[in-house]
């Protein structure tokens, strides 16, 4: 089980990410369309001044149940432990253990 603060944490960011997400993205199609460089370093100033959390980049997957950060399968949203003990009860449909 992962520390409660961490999975707080991953929270947090993202509920940042979801409300810089429209704002972030018209600074960066404004960056885009920019022509001059004075515009490109003004944009580019209102961007970093956006709260670090708020970029999509720092979101971290965690397993829904135990929230482990690694060993994380994105087509179930678990962790390896818990994909392997739910398989093995039957839980996950359409997954067996290989046998051959």
């Amino acid at each position: 089980m992962a520390k409660k603060g961490m999975i707080a944490r991953e929270k947090k960011r993202q509920q940042l990410v979801l409300k810089y997400s429209t704002k972030r993205q018209l600074l960066k199609n404004a960056l885009k369309s920019a022509e001059f460089l004075e515009q490109k370093v003004q944009i580019s100033r209102q961007i970093q001044k956006l709260p670090r959390n708020s970029s999509s980049t720092r979101l971290h997957n965690r397993c829904f149940i135990t929230g482990r950060p690694k060993g994380y399968f994105r087509d179930f949203g678990l962790s390896r432990h818990c994909l392997r003990e739910m398989a093995q009860e039957g839980l996950l449909p359409g997954i067996t253990k290989a046998s051959w």
